[in-house]
């Protein structure tokens, strides 16, 4: 398929359309309403899964997105990626960390749930986003497709998961947690895929983020722009910087690329 001329914008959520209240922002909302009606496509590319955000679509009128880091991609409504992780190697990561006190979590398209009720680690990290405890069910894995794991652990045991699971990655957005998928795993992978469908290439796409799982991502697309809130290191893989997400970040950024 030829390339198309249509642009893509891919917006992370925490920390880049969400404020640092967790809330949308109404310049956010306005400048995301502003760029459909100028024909660009709008999409999202989170860590989060589908069930996590689904307010936030209908607050913005969006489709289409990445979720899970890379693992599970909607487009329009219908899924056209989704890579499971093996449930083998996630009962191994789930006796490690229970046999140390530590939970876990999985995710599929549809539901989110924990190995253990009211953990402290789980109920700090998930409380900080103003996410809700999920149900219980440690045995998640063997019976639905985990497409994104969770890890939640004190930051001093965090070396010790990654020498015995060199086969995953961890992107640690709190102190006490992290996400969990395959090493080979990223938003830039989801991205790339979308596009291969699509027949678009990374030159036609804008990228905004604030976390480390959000290097990648801005790293592959044409244009990435990382939030002022972001750290230096996502920083300077970025093209540009606008400001915070709490300081209309997302409208001064398209203004700077001049898509609004």
């Amino acid at each position: 398929m030829a390339p198309t001329t249509d642009t893509y914008v891919f917006f992370d959520i925490d920390g880049t359309l969400l404020d640092h209240r967790n809330q949308l922002p109404e310049s956010t909302k306005q400048a995301v309403k502003q760029l459909q009606d100028r024909g660009v496509h709008t999409l999202i590319s989170t860590g989060r899964m589908p069930s996590q955000f689904v307010w936030l679509r209908e607050e913005l009128g969006i489709d289409s997105y990445i979720s899970a880091n890379g693992q599970y991609v909607v487009y329009q409504g219908r899924t056209v990626h989704a890579t499971p992780m093996e449930p083998e190697r996630l009962e191994a990561m789930h006796t490690f960390a229970h046999d140390r006190g530590h939970c876990v979590g999985f995710s599929s398209e549809a539901a989110l749930c924990a190995s253990h009720a009211a953990h402290p680690l789980l109920h700090s990290s998930f409380g900080s986003l103003n996410l809700e405890y999920p149900p219980v069910d440690p045995l998640f894995y063997k019976h639905s497709p985990v497409y994104q794991a969770y890890l939640f652990c004190p930051h001093t045991d965090r070396q010790l998961y990654a020498e015995n699971f060199p086969d995953y990655r961890f992107y640690h957005w709190h102190e006490l947690a992290a996400d969990v998928l395959p090493s080979g795993g990223s938003k830039a992978v989801g991205i790339r895929k979308l596009l291969d469908l699509l027949g678009a290439a990374p030159q036609q796409c804008y990228a905004f983020g604030d976390g480390l799982n959000d290097k990648e991502m801005l790293s592959f697309v044409g244009t990435g722009i990382a939030m002022g809130n972001a750290p230096d290191e996502v920083k300077e893989l970025a093209d540009l910087v606008t400001a915070a997400s709490s300081q209309d970040g997302i409208r001064q950024g398209l203004q700077l690329v001049g898509l609004i």
